[in-house]
């Protein structure tokens, strides 16, 4: 069950975290994985790795928030390798690197689009440049990863963040009712609390917040990947429009 083989799947912001665990996860049910990330070193590095332990991996390093660098990108690799069955939208962040939590009432409006362009219009744009592939050739799987952030208000300084990830929920939702005659599903997952660990930072900041999750422990790039080998799969194909909360328990639906 659940195997992948034949299928090709792109994961944006996939160089490291839970992106690079999701693309391990599909390419060893047998996806071939194009590797996405802005800093094409990253993309490559995961790719290689992808490699190095028996999967097919590409590096294709775009930007997700630049629309004619998504859609060449796509068309190049499309063309050159294959067609796109899988989209993992997993490219997203707090708005820049070094972001720190503010209140809405203290944010600057300049900072309102950086927080949109990735996590909201970077899914469109990623998905507008596969789309019409998946229609033709009636099959698609499209899962974004989104944030409980977008589904729960929090008051830890992050409305900007949950606004940009609710939207992108609730664009997925739209897109699986518009295309579920297609052969296309569309579903999101509303992650949780994962340990920075695994893209290189330090836990201290979130060691506290882990004592509150029921099930006693950060998640992992690996339990997000699984989720994502089960969308992709044909098992999943009665699953559409939906918005799964993988967060260890915290909080439950």
């Amino acid at each position: 069950m659940f195997e992948l083989e034949g299928r090709t799947a792109l994961v944006t912001g996939a160089g490291q975290g839970v992106g690079a665990g999701i693309a391990t996860l599909l390419a060893r049910q047998g996806a071939v994985v194009a590797v996405n990330d802005i800093v094409a070193e990253r993309a490559e590095k995961a790719a290689a790795a992808i490699r190095a332990a028996g999967g097919a991996a590409h590096a294709l390093p775009f930007d997700v928030t630049d629309t004619a660098a998504v859609a060449a990108a796509v068309r190049t690799f499309e063309r050159s390798v294959a067609p796109v069955d899988i989209l993992v939208n997993n490219a997203g962040n707090g708005g820049a690197e070094g972001f720190r939590p503010t209140r809405f009432r203290d944010a600057d409006p300049a900072d309102w689009q950086r927080f949109a362009d990735i996590n909201l219009f970077g899914v469109m744009n990623a998905t507008r440049a596969v789309l019409d592939g998946m229609c033709a050739r009636r099959f698609g799987r499209i899962v974004t990863i989104a944030s409980g952030a977008g589904t729960q208000g929090m008051n830890i300084g992050v409305s900007l963040y949950g606004a940009a990830k609710g939207g992108a929920i609730a664009f997925t939702r739209h897109l699986a009712i518009e295309h579920a005659r297609d052969g296309i599903t569309a579903n999101s997952l509303a992650v949780g609390l994962i340990d920075p660990a695994a893209s290189g930072r330090q836990a201290s900041a979130t060691v506290n917040l882990a004592k509150a999750i029921p099930v006693g422990r950060l998640g992992t790039p690996e339990d997000i990947g699984a989720a994502c080998v089960f969308l992709a799969s044909r098992e999943a194909e009665w699953i559409t429009g939906q918005t799964w909360q993988i967060n260890g328990g915290s909080p439950t639906t």
